[in-house]
This record gives structure tokens, sequence and C-alpha cells, in this order.
């Protein structure tokens, strides 16, 4: 475009102020374009840190596909995620586990009662064969009974604190698992919406390329100063922003709603079988 300005200005077609402003985008677009490029190289060494490549490793960064045309149903993603979410896993053992923790202590607030038995053999000779011949039979049987007559409280001390564990560890799990169902609807809400944006982001696009290049044909032809030119062409970069973004946040929402539920909604598998079937493992 500032090539294009130049030979307009030398046929007195645009003014010098016109082609100072076009200058002025030529060094910004440049500068712009080099600090991206040092941007490019950091988030290359990094991602090829994170994967365990060489550091010189050079990653070519291709668009994700446009997504298809689906919606995902927000029952049906809190279904996976309440049966795969290791965290509500963690806690269902929690409170099993303290379940088990006062189930125990009230027992032990009774009586312990044990039992022990025990069959030995015994016999003694002068020679190793004669100590093995017709040994003579033990049997030892014990009893022992607790019965608690005082404990100062002990005992039921120990039985209000496993419930009061059991039951702050329900009032947790409780608040764990509306804090997860808020986010997987949430979560699916946005990538249904996402979807739309997508849609909508390409067809912006497109309007604003063809635009771009209208506008900019009529620039270099005479017919459209260089306001309209500029106009033209912010909005066309904004748009391509913008479908850029749009696609960022559906694959973000898709996985983080993968994340979530631990499921995958293109193949209809859990992520642990689709895991298994890659690696072969039964």
């Amino acid at each position: 475009i500032y090539t294009v300005g130049e030979r307009r200005f030398k046929i007195a077609s645009i003014s010098q102020a016109d082609l100072l402003t076009l200058r002025l985008d030529k060094v910004n677009a440049e500068n712009t374009l080099a600090n991206t490029r040092i941007a490019l190289k950091r988030a290359m060494f990094s991602l090829a840190s994170f994967l365990g490549m060489d550091k010189n490793t050079e990653i070519t960064v291709q668009l994700p596909s446009v997504p298809s045309a689906r919606t995902i149903d927000p029952d049906l993603a809190l279904m996976h995620a309440k049966a795969n979410n290791p965290k509500l896993l963690s806690h269902r053992q929690g409170i099993l586990e303290a379940q088990r923790d006062v189930s125990r202590t009230r027992m032990e607030q009774r009586f312990n009662a044990n039992i022990n038995a025990s069959v030995g053999f015994n016999q003694f000779a002068d020679n190793f064969s004669g100590a093995y011949h017709h040994p003579m039979r033990q049997d030892i049987v014990s009893l022992s009974i607790n019965i608690p007559l005082i404990d100062w409280g002990v005992r039921k001390g120990r039985l209000n604190m496993a419930k009061n564990n059991l039951n702050i560890l329900e009032i947790q799990a409780r608040q764990d698992e509306l804090s997860m169902e808020e986010d997987v609807i949430m979560t699916v809400s946005d990538f249904n919406i996402q979807r739309q944006l997508v849609s909508s982001a390409i067809e912006a696009l497109d309007l604003a390329e063809t635009s771009y290049a209208q506008t900019r044909q009529r620039f270099i032809i005479g017919k459209a100063d260089l306001n309209t030119l500029t106009l033209s062409q912010n909005r066309q970069q904004d748009a391509n922003k913008n479908y850029i973004t749009s696609l960022q946040n559906y694959w973000l929402s898709y996985y983080k709603l993968r994340k979530l539920t631990l499921f995958d909604f293109d193949s209809g598998m859990e992520l642990s079988n689709k895991f298994d079937i890659q690696h072969h493992i039964r």
C-alpha cells in the first residue's frame, strides 16, 4: 500500500500528509511483525521444552479445523462428570472411610473380646529321630474380655470426632459436587455458544476480506481515499483476529469439558477405554 501511495504521490493523487501516514503505518507494521516473531520464537521454545523436544525444533502452526455443527447435552455431560470426575470419586472414597471409622468407633464403645487358640506339639529325646517320635500335644485356648467401666468420656469424644469428620466430608463433597455441576453446565453452554460464534466469525471474515479487497482496488485506481482504506483494513484485521479467537475459545471449551467429564464426545467413549484401545491394554 505504501508503494502504491508513492506512485500516487508522484502524480499528485494524494497529499504528502497521506504519504507520511502510509509510511508511519509501514514502520509500525514492521515493528509489530518483529515483536510478533520474537513472541513466536519464545512460544516455540516453551512448547518444545514442554514436549521434551530439541530446543531448536521448528514448529509449524496451523489453525484447527472448523468445528462441526454439533451441540452437547448438559445432562449427558453431567452424567459422565459424576461418574468419572476424580475429585468426586475421591470424596466418595473419603466418605466411605469416614463411615467405617464411625461404625468402628461406635462398636469400640461397648466391649472387646479376644479369643486366641493354639495347638502345639512337644517332645524331647537324646537323638534327633526320637524327638519326633510320638510327640505330646498341647492345646492352649485363651479368652479375654475388656468391658469399659469408666473412661471419662474418651470413647464418646472419639465417636463425636468421627461423626464430625464424616459431616465435614459430606458437606465438602456436596459443595464440590455443586461447584462441579455449575462448571460443567456453564462450560457446555459456553461451548454451544462458541460454535455459533465461530460461524458468525467466518461470515464476518469473508465480508471483511471482500470489502478490503474492493476498497484496496479502488484506492489503487484513485477512487477511494486513505481513511476509507485504513478503516477497511482495520476491519479486515479485526475480523481475522476475532475468527482465530473464536476458534481458540471453542476448542478450549471443548477440551475443558473433556477434562471435567473424562469423556470423548466425538467417539462417544470414555477416555480411559479409548486409552486402553489405543495402547492395546486389556
